[in-house]
């Protein structure tokens, strides 16, 4: 009976330990990014430029980024411009946001299956998560966007 009890005990030590040990790794991630705040605040409040070569490892660095595929001849397009312009503002810490011109970057265009603009492309730890086609208002995306957070 005392041989149970005592590897049951040490079991559960180990666990603790275990679960000590994770804490302390997330927890030095984030002392050594400068704290979830200064992380926030080095998060861009403006659309980046995003382009065939950079697509990869854009998307790789945030952890949640929404991409705005357009084109300068896109009427629909020209609305939505403002729309990610004010939500990257909004957003700020949580969402960053890119714009992407698919005549000037047709690799991307192809890989993503874009067959419509404006299309928004939303990647959650490097993975597409969601796909929005169409001009729509800013409540509409945010909330779209917001579901996945």
């Amino acid at each position: 009976m005392l041989n149970i009890g005592s590897t049951l005990r040490k079991k559960k030590m180990d666990d603790l330990q275990e679960i000590r040990n994770k804490k302390m790794e997330q927890l030095k991630k984030l002392y050594m990014n400068g704290g979830k705040k200064n992380m926030e605040e080095n998060m861009p409040d403006t659309p980046l430029h995003i382009s065939d070569s950079n697509i990869d490892s854009t998307v790789n660095k945030y952890p949640v980024i929404v991409i705005d595929c357009w084109a300068p001849w896109c009427g629909p397009c020209r609305m939505v411009e403002p729309v990610v312009e004010e939500l990257a503002r909004q957003m700020k810490g949580k969402v960053v946001f890119g714009r992407l011109n698919v005549d000037e970057n047709p690799a991307t265009s192809m890989k993503y299956g874009i067959m419509s603009i404006p299309s928004l492309l939303m990647f959650k730890k490097g993975q597409l998560i969601d796909t929005f086609v169409g001009a729509m208002p800013e409540p509409i995306l945010k909330a779209k966007i917001t579901s996945h957070l």
